[in-house]
């Protein structure tokens, strides 16, 4: 394998691990909140697309310009499913941790189904957009000109979310409740508005991958089971509760990933994501960048 091979290989791996990045940031800004995992974020994913393909199909909006509507329909079906789902199974008496699994576990059995039973298990694709099927060359290594444009719109997720919750004020309530959710409200601040709020925002990350992803991707109801599992890895790896660490830990798995697809056929790919996960496990269980 020549060394241009291998710099083409990771350069895809790079873009593709930015955009595990972004979806892997959501998941962990919930879990940082609240210590609770949406298992029923890769159905958050799916309905991205899904709407950014109907965005298209219905009225020719293209995926580039729709991704900042699909970012703000998530954020509200985020806030929505806390408050009606999330925020009764958080105040369990008992066996609270089940019932926060089932809960959301329940939801993303319910999403799918609903999605096979109204569009059918068919595979689609947005079919033409301003970035589909182009490439660009950089030094002699072509890149998607999609993965590139994600790679790029997660750079700048991760750059807004970085400064919104050190800059801002609803940024520093975020942390604070994260810190001691019981002790903020003796300053006035709401924890079930911040915490619908945090999920919104962790949904809105993910729709913004997930509009991005219809470019390239094709889209059906199973689409979001795959990006979880990968998400759950790359939040792990980074760290629980760590946003940065989860962004970092999907850099890292884009990069192992097409390492494992250079060395092993690339139907194992994912043998090499998982052995770089155990070995982190083993050797520091609460993630490269975590502190719990």
């Amino acid at each position: 394998m020549t060394a241009e091979a291998i710099i083409q290989s990771l350069a895809s791996g790079l873009l593709m691990g930015l955009l595990y990045g972004l979806i892997a940031v959501g998941l962990a800004l919930i879990f940082g909140l609240m210590d609770v995992v949406n298992f029923a974020h890769g159905e958050f994913l799916m309905i991205a697309m899904y709407a950014t393909f109907f965005l298209f199909v219905f009225f020719a909006i293209d995926p580039l310009l729709s991704a900042p509507l699909v970012a703000a329909a998530l954020f509200v079906f985020g806030a929505v499913v806390y408050l009606l789902i999330v925020r009764f199974a958080v105040r369990a008496k008992a066996n609270a941790g089940m019932v926060q699994i089932f809960s959301t576990f329940g939801l993303a059995i319910v999403m799918r189904g609903l999605t096979q039973y109204f569009f059918t298990p068919d595979y689609r694709s947005v079919t033409h957009s301003w970035l589909g099927g182009k490439t660009v060359s950089v030094a002699g290594i072509f890149l998607p000109v999609p993965q590139l444009v994600g790679a790029l719109v997660a750079i700048a997720a991760f750059g807004g979310l970085y400064l919104f919750i050190n800059r801002t004020d609803f940024g520093r309530a975020l942390e604070a409740t994260r810190e001691d959710a019981g002790a903020v409200a003796l300053v006035g601040i709401d924890k079930n508005k911040v915490f619908a709020l945090g999920w919104g925002l962790g949904a809105a990350l993910v729709g913004l991958a997930g509009a991005i992803m219809a470019i390239f991707f094709y889209i059906y109801p199973d689409v979001g089971a795959s990006f979880a599992l990968i998400a759950y890895v790359t939040v792990a790896l980074g760290g629980f509760g760590s946003v940065f660490g989860a962004f970092a830990g999907g850099i890292i798995v884009g990069l192992v990933e097409a390492t494992t697809a250079m060395l092993l056929p690339p139907s194992l790919k994912a043998v090499g994501i998982y052995a770089v996960y155990l070995l982190v496990v083993f050797v520091r269980p609460r993630g490269l960048f975590g502190s719990m």
